[in-house]
């Protein structure tokens, strides 16, 4: 017997809160089906986002369809629902990454409900925060949150974090010389008007932030050497409050919980008032990565650099479509 379908709105208000996640320079890699007889919301990888230069092995279009799918659940739930999800359901089918049964019969996950005024408040926010230490727990909350999606988020020492800006430095360098990486962030950071028609992806203008004129915290600089007539320096925080989320195993499924990890954490954040940005430049250098890690936690991968504080929030980045990212069948 079939579970019992939803209607094309409330599917549609579903999946346009799942867009409102954060990926890979905004590429929004994700794609939507809804099977009406079968009740089945599907998640696919949209290849054709993918990002062969600054992600070969497609992990940062994991983590953000695994952020996708988050906002999903939160969404749902907030909707009075309580979704069934299976991960990689079709190993035959590798971009199928999630299978979705919005009706199942349990309760709504109320922790999840709580953060849905979140979804569309979240934005990345690559300006100076305030030189502020996170409270323990605040970070204690992050933590869990990070835990209940079956990922680890730590908070590394000062001596950790100087390394980690000298390992973001070492990949920012080796981007500098790498043309076809450069060509391809480019792309995608739109240094046009703000006010163009038809962007619906990708960095805009606004959201690049000024350049950074006395330290160096993990923000990518979308400019990346062209000319922005207008952009200014300002001064970011000496002591930026870093946390490393990462996981025991490093496949597709682990990349997929992991970006569900990353944006429970950002919404819990965004929902206690903090402010964010993410990084994930020396994670995209196999020779790098593995000194991101800190060698005394039980932290195996590391899947994002997240920057956290308090200060002004970005602005929001541009969205697709939901027409463009949703199938009805």
């Amino acid at each position: 017997m079939s579970a019992p379908t939803l209607d094309v709105n409330t599917v549609t208000g579903l999946v346009a809160d799942a867009a409102a996640a954060p990926s890979l320079h905004n590429a929004q890699p994700w794609t939507f089906r809804y099977l009406r007889d079968t009740g089945v919301l599907r998640l696919y990888a949209d290849l054709a986002r993918a990002l062969p230069r600054t992600d070969p092995e497609n992990r940062g279009l994991h983590v953000g369809c695994g952020a996708a799918l988050l906002n999903l659940r939160v969404a749902a739930a907030a909707a009075g629902l309580a979704p069934v999800v299976r991960l990689l359901p079709d190993p035959s089918c590798p971009e199928l990454l999630a299978e979705v049964r919005p009706r199942g019969t349990g309760k709504p996950d109320e922790a999840l409900a709580g953060l849905s005024a979140a979804i569309r408040r979240r934005h990345s926010s690559r300006l100076p925060f305030r030189e502020e230490t996170l409270p323990t727990d605040v970070r204690e909350t992050l933590r869990d949150a990070a835990l209940a999606e079956g990922a680890e988020l730590l908070f590394p020492g000062v001596w950790h974090v100087r390394s980690i800006l000298e390992l973001v430095r070492d990949a920012e360098g080796r981007e500098a010389l790498a043309p076809d990486v450069r060509e391809e962030t480019a792309r995608w950071a739109h240094t046009g008007s703000p006010s163009d028609a038809g962007v619906v992806d990708g960095i805009a203008v606004e959201a690049f932030g000024p350049r950074q004129g006395r330290s160096s915290v993990p923000v990518r600089d979308f400019a990346a050497g062209r000319p922005l007539p207008g952009r200014g320096w300002a001064l970011y925080e000496r002591e930026p409050n870093i946390a490393l989320l990462g996981t025991a195993h490093d496949r597709p499924v682990d990349w997929l919980s992991a970006g569900q990890a990353l944006e429970r954490v950002l919404l819990r954040a965004t929902a206690d008032g903090l402010v964010a940005s993410l990084t994930s430049q020396p994670l995209e250098w196999p020779e790098i990565r593995w000194a991101v890690r800190d060698p005394v936690s039980a932290m195996a991968h590391v899947q994002m650099v997240i920057r956290l504080g308090h200060g002004p929030e970005g602005p929001a980045s541009p969205r697709r479509p939901v027409a463009d990212v949703l199938d009805v069948l």
